[in-house]
């Protein structure tokens, strides 16, 4: 069994906190609390992007990114009529599966309050062939909240934000439960922003925003932060499961933090990832290489803005993303936070990232 310790309440009530692309204000006050005491200055964007920096004794700096918002949704039309029951219509915030929305708890944050609602889903053995075989849409959900139209209309209006509804527990040597991505990640960089004293390199601890819906908050702050070297933190699949061949898991648990070499959307700096590998080497943490085929992270948020600059990337496995059952290895966090925090401690600026 796994010997790793670190902060599970803390990560819990990240997971456990909602807070959809553009709507990030409740992460974004948990940020601002656990940077209160391990940065020198904290700053906010009219984005919602938010800054923790710590000094260092030169002029060079380091941004590290990890995105605030999960998954989610809008709601787009309250359907009903009168004397019947209210079903309230969503409209997606990032990438969701139909398939493993149903018949799941939301929560609907209203003006007044948030309100319990699930998503239904008709029993299989009252639906025909056709409906049986056909492929889930978004559109087709329906979140039932147990109210008359005339209630639910009163109370929930189009706009208003909508979450799943799920705890984040201990399994086995896993820690499992919704927005691992990013939250997990996010989590990973307050901890190590705890260790880091005294940086040669300006350190500026960046929790992004609209992460979901293309790298929006990430474009924002490479141009507003200016870093000379940019760190992105996200999770990364783990298809080391049943049904996928050895080739298709991208990375295992267990098998320790992933130094990202390229997504669909970024060619890491070969020479940012052979830093990352040497430190891990001489640290003796444990890594792996990460290959993603489909996905971007906010590593191609910091490459597309203000110039040219070298990126990086590290990612924490994690099995069933963008469901509500994500799963990420206690030891690849504990990992995550140990290279991460090595690599900060030890950019002083000397390091040739120019190809």
């Amino acid at each position: 069994m796994s010997s790793a310790s670190f902060d599970l309440d803390l990560l819990t009530e990240l997971t456990e906190t909602s807070g959809v692309p553009g709507y990030e204000d409740r992460i974004r006050d948990l940020v601002r609390r656990e940077f209160d005491e391990s940065v020198d200055w904290v700053r906010s964007d009219a984005m919602g992007n938010v800054v923790g920096t710590i000094e260092g004794d030169g002029d060079y700096s380091v941004a590290v990114a990890a995105h605030m918002d999960e998954i989610g949704f809008m709601v787009r039309h309250v359907r009903g009529e009168e004397g019947e029951f209210g079903f309230v219509e969503l409209d997606a915030l990032g990438g969701w599966d139909a398939r493993v929305l149903k018949a799941q708890r939301v929560t609907i944050h209203t003006e007044d309050g948030d309100l319990p609602g699930v998503i239904g889903s008709p029993p299989p053995h009252t639906l025909d062939e056709d409906e049986r075989e056909k492929t889930p849409e978004v559109d087709d959900v329906a979140v039932d909240v147990g109210l008359p139209y005339e209630e639910a209309a009163d109370r929930i209006s189009p706009g208003d934000l909508v979450t799943m509804d799920q705890t984040t527990e201990r399994v086995g040597e896993t820690i499992t439960g919704k927005a691992l991505d990013d939250r997990v990640c996010l989590f990973a960089m307050l901890e190590a922003a705890r260790r880091i004293e005294d940086p040669d390199a300006t350190i500026h601890f960046c929790a992004t925003v609209q992460e979901e819906v293309g790298l929006r908050g990430a474009r924002a702050l490479g141009v507003d932060v200016d870093p000379d070297l940019a760190i992105a933190l996200d999770v990364t699949v783990a298809n080391d499961v049943p049904g996928f061949e050895d080739g298709d898991h991208v990375t295992d648990l267990g098998e320790g933090t992933a130094i990202k070499l390229k997504d669909s959307s970024v060619i890491t700096n070969p020479k940012v990832h052979r830093r990352l590998q040497a430190v891990a080497e001489d640290e003796g943490i444990e890594y792996q290489h990460e290959i993603l085929p489909a996905g971007g992270t906010d590593t191609a948020g910091f490459q597309f803005s203000a110039g040219a600059k070298p990126v990086g990337a590290i990612s924490i496995p994690t099995r069933y993303l963008h469901t509500v059952t994500e799963a990420a290895h206690v030891d690849d966090v504990a990992a995550t936070i140990d290279l991460l925090a090595a690599f900060l401690e030890s950019e002083d600026g000397e390091h040739e990232y120019t190809l």
